[in-house]
């Protein structure tokens, strides 16, 4: 929800003519929608409780500009006509991203994709196929193949704002099955966190101010990469990455000055070929 009312804050404001999704503020509800208006407004609440869900809101929309455009611009200029979105949450990229003749697949949670379902109503245009997935359980290369996709024509991948989220094993497990399900000219653009000790710390220290409004207390990351770690995980299963830039780079070449320079340094984006 907050990376939604991020890109709802940030659409029509930063970067224009490169960032847009209009998608955002439709999947959101009323009360969800309040607190982007608060944002876009810039009248930060004075008391406490209220200052933290709005703060964390304003970072997220600065952070989230430079990510979604080198995602986009990268399953733009890929050749498939499949697109998977790997931990989809409110992303509505199946609606908004301009690419004739892909095919959508949303693989997420059961109970996440549920509530997505519910919210999505609103929007206009073809919908995904909706593939419920717990990536720390069930098979997703039987899931996606009942769902019809096909492991034999290439597919871009999106896996963004997950990889954190997953043990080392488990974005493994994930990678390799999302090989056994890539033929050749197959894209994977996958968005993961480097090792720092302090934004570890920084969590930690958020965490405790926002004590019972705190996002994160059930959601710690369990795994960050190297860019080698990255790019030897992905090669071991045929994937030659030909880009990996952090979303400062990407800011940067945007044009884009935000305030949130060490927290971009760390956050990349790969694009890997099969």
């Amino acid at each position: 929800m907050t990376v939604c009312q991020a890109r709802a804050v940030a659409h029509g404001r930063t970067a224009p003519g490169r960032f847009a999704d209009p998608t955002a503020m439709p999947l959101l509800r009323a009360e969800e929608q309040a607190l982007v208006h608060l944002v876009r407004k810039g009248t930060p609440p004075k008391g406490m409780a209220e200052r933290f869900p709005y703060e964390l809101v304003r970072g997220a929309a600065e952070l989230i500009v430079p990510r979604t455009v080198a995602i986009d611009d990268a399953a733009r200029a890929g050749s498939a006509t499949q697109v998977v979105l790997l931990g989809a949450g409110l992303d509505g990229r199946a609606w908004r991203l301009e690419m004739p003749g892909a095919t959508f697949f949303e693989v997420d949670h059961p109970a996440s994709q549920e509530d997505k379902r519910d919210r999505a109503t609103s929007l206009t245009g073809t919908p995904p196929t909706y593939v419920p997935v717990d990536f720390a359980h069930d098979a997703l290369t039987a899931a996606l193949a009942a769902a019809g996709h096909r492991a034999d024509r290439p597919t871009t991948w999106i896996w963004e704002g997950v990889v954190p989220y997953l043990t080392r094993e488990e974005v493994a497990a994930t990678v390799a099955a999302v090989a056994a399900s890539s033929a050749a000219g197959s894209l994977l653009i996958v968005n993961y966190q480097l090792p720092t000790v302090i934004g570890d710390a920084v969590r930690k220290v958020i965490g405790l101010l926002a004590g019972r409004q705190n996002p994160w207390a059930a959601e710690p990351w369990r795994s960050a990469w190297s860019v080698r770690a990255m790019a030897g995980l992905l090669a071991r299963h045929g994937f030659a990455v030909r880009s990996d830039q952090d979303l400062l780079e990407i800011a940067d070449d945007l044009g884009v000055r935000l305030g949130q320079r060490n927290s971009m340094r760390n956050s990349r984006v790969a694009i890997a070929e099969r």
